[in-house]
C-alpha cells in the first residue's frame, strides 16, 4: 500500500492537478496549513484525507505528521506544485517491490513556460519516496528525510512548476531565508560580514556560469538571480541575528 502526502497552504490553482497525477496511489492524505482558499474542498473532491495543521514554520514537522497520518507501508510525499507522470507513477509501483528503504526522485523544473535542463534546478534529487518507519524529516526549512537503510534513485523525474510570477518568487525566498537564518543562529552558526557579499557572488556564478544556468534563457538567469538572493538574505539575516544577541 502506498499512501501519498501532500502539504498545502492556499493552493487552489496547482492542488487539482497534483492530486490527479497521484489518483494511482492506495491513499491520498492532505496536510493543509489552515488555507483560506478552495483548497481543502478541492482535495476533499479527490477524495483526500485532509488534516488541518498550522505550518509555525516547520516543513519537517508538518511532514512528519503527515507520516503518522498515514496507513501505508510506503510513503510518497510530493509538493502541491508538482505532478507525478504517469511514467514515474509506474516505475514507483514496480519499485516499491525492490529490497530499500527508500528512493530519491529527480525533478524537472518548469519555469515561466520554459523546461529548465541546465543551473541548479537541473541537478536536484530529492528521497520522497520511502517505507513508513525508515525514517523521519530534519530541518524547519529545506527540510530532508533521514532514511536508514539501502537508498535507490528512480529515473523518471517529479514535474515540478514553481513560482507562477516573480513576485511570489521573492516573497518565497524572503521566507525561507528567514526561517533557515533562525535555525542556523540556534545551530549556533556564524557568519563573517564578507560572507555577506562573498557567498551570493558565488552562487550566481556557480548556476550561471559554472551549471550553464545560461543556456535556460531569461528564466535561467531569474533562478540564479534569485538564488543568489537566498545566499544573500539568509547570512545577512543570521548575522543581524548574531548582531542584536550580542
Amino acid at each position: 500500500m502506498i499512501s501519498a502526502i501532500v502539504l498545502t497552504h492556499n493552493d487552489s490553482a496547482t492542488v487539482g492537478k497534483t492530486l490527479a497525477s497521484l489518483a494511482w496511489c492506495d491513499e491520498l492524505i492532505v496536510i493543509d496549513d489552515n488555507s483560506t482558499d478552495t483548497t481543502v474542498e478541492i482535495a476533499k473532491k479527490h477524495n483526500a484525507k485532509v488534516h488541518l495543521r498550522h505550518l509555525d514554520d516547520d516543513f519537517a514537522a508538518q511532514r512528519n505528521f503527515g507520516l503518522a497520518k498515514a496507513g501505508g507501508d510506503w510513503v510518497l510525499f510530493v509538493d502541491s506544485d508538482e505532478i507525478v507522470p504517469q511514467a514515474l507513477a509506474r516505475e514507483i509501483q514496480k519499485s516499491v517491490g525492490i529490497d530499500c528503504a527508500g528512493f530519491y526522485l529527480e525533478r524537472q523544473d518548469f519555469l515561466f513556460g520554459r523546461k529548465l535542463t541546465h543551473g541548479e534546478t537541473a541537478k536536484v534529487r530529492l528521497l520522497r519516496l520511502a517505507k513508513k518507519d525508515a525514517g523521519v524529516w530534519t530541518r524547519p526549512v529545506h527540510e530532508v528525510w533521514q532514511v536508514a537503510g539501502l537508498t535507490g534513485t528512480l529515473e523518471t523525474p517529479l514535474q515540478h512548476f514553481p513560482h507562477p510570477h516573480v513576485a511570489q518568487f521573492i516573497d518565497d525566498i524572503n521566507r525561507y531565508s528567514t526561517v533557515n537564518a533562525r535555525f542556523l543562529f540556534e545551530k549556533k552558526v556564524r557568519v563573517s560580514w564578507w560572507h555577506i557579499p562573498a557567498y551570493p557572488v558565488a552562487k550566481f556564478f556557480v548556476d550561471y556560469i559554472w551549471f550553464a544556468g545560461f543556456r535556460d534563457g531569461t528564466p535561467g538567469a531569474i533562478v540564479a538571480l534569485m538564488m543568489s538572493m537566498h545566499s544573500f538574505l539568509t547570512r545577512a539575516k543570521l548575522w543581524l541575528l548574531w548582531h542584536h544577541h550580542e
